[in-house]
């Protein structure tokens, strides 16, 4: 039976260090005979425990997950446009109300799926978690392995919905498929790690442009992960391995960080 979701609050702890190794590529995985499609998820909880066993739990499914402990955080990055498939969205945020995040997530017309988590069960405070733009509902204590189902569900009908038209990002012979999360060099593909997929979909959405190692660590890892501006460094030479002749447009500017330059 899963293990239901029921954490105290607690002071913030910081999360260990990640290793510098390549992570997984990307892939299907399977976990109790469901398939779990991969996704860009945010999970918008200011309990600092809980934020981190989902962000622990949804990364071991090969999702790339990031954090946010506010509204205001949480509307930055979903503003970001980094491809975000679906919100996980607490309603009690310590700045704002949750319904408010996701009123102003539909006000922006943003092309994400919302579930919304509280500690409400009533019918009206469900029925006014659904009319601000919420997709799903899910009242705490839950299930993981629930949270998981409806996690996938919104998946399968974001990406069903006509507003989730194909998007290709490309610079030269190097592409991204957003939909299906391939990515392709002169027509050859490439598999690429979670990591290595966030910060090849920054620099594909900023050709050109010098990006700071601290600008690629807010993109391409959870916000708050003990990493630091090292960890850039072997994830852009993993990446350049992959982008093999075609890494020429992965330049080094010394001193600032890195630029994708136009073909």
């Amino acid at each position: 039976m899963s293990e239901t979701l029921r954490l105290p609050r607690a002071a913030h702890q910081s999360s260990p260090r990640r290793p510098l190794a390549p992570d997984t590529p990307l892939r299907d995985f399977s976990a109790q005979g469901a398939t779990l499609a991969l996704m860009h998820l945010l999970v918008v909880e200011d309990d600092d425990r809980l934020r981190r066993l989902l962000t622990r739990l949804l990364g071991e499914q090969r999702h790339v997950v990031d954090v946010a402990a506010n509204g205001a955080e949480a509307l930055e990055l979903a503003e970001l446009g980094s491809g975000i498939d679906v919100v996980i969205l607490d309603i009690g945020l310590p700045d704002m109300s949750g319904l408010d995040v996701a009123r102003a997530i539909r006000a922006k017309q943003l092309p994400v799926a919302i579930l919304m988590l509280t500690a409400r069960d009533t019918v009206a405070d469900r029925v006014a978690g659904l009319d601000t733009g919420a997709d799903d509902y899910l009242v705490k204590p839950f299930a993981f392995a629930e949270l998981s189902a409806r996690v996938r569900a919104l998946g399968r009908r974001n990406q069903a919905a006509p507003h989730r038209s194909e998007t290709v990002l490309s610079n030269g012979p190097i592409r991204l498929d957003e939909s299906t999360r391939a990515a392709t060099v002169a027509g050859r593909p490439v598999e690429l790690s979670p990591r290595e997929y966030s910060l090849l979909e920054c620099f594909l959405r900023h050709p050109g442009q010098v990006l700071s190692r601290d600008q690629l660590l807010d993109h391409a890892w959870p916000y708050g992960a003990a990493v630091t501006p090292n960890a850039v460094d072997a994830y852009v030479h993993y990446l350049r391995e992959k982008l093999g002749d075609e890494a020429r447009l992965l330049t080094t500017v010394r001193g600032h960080g890195y630029r994708l330059d136009d073909e």
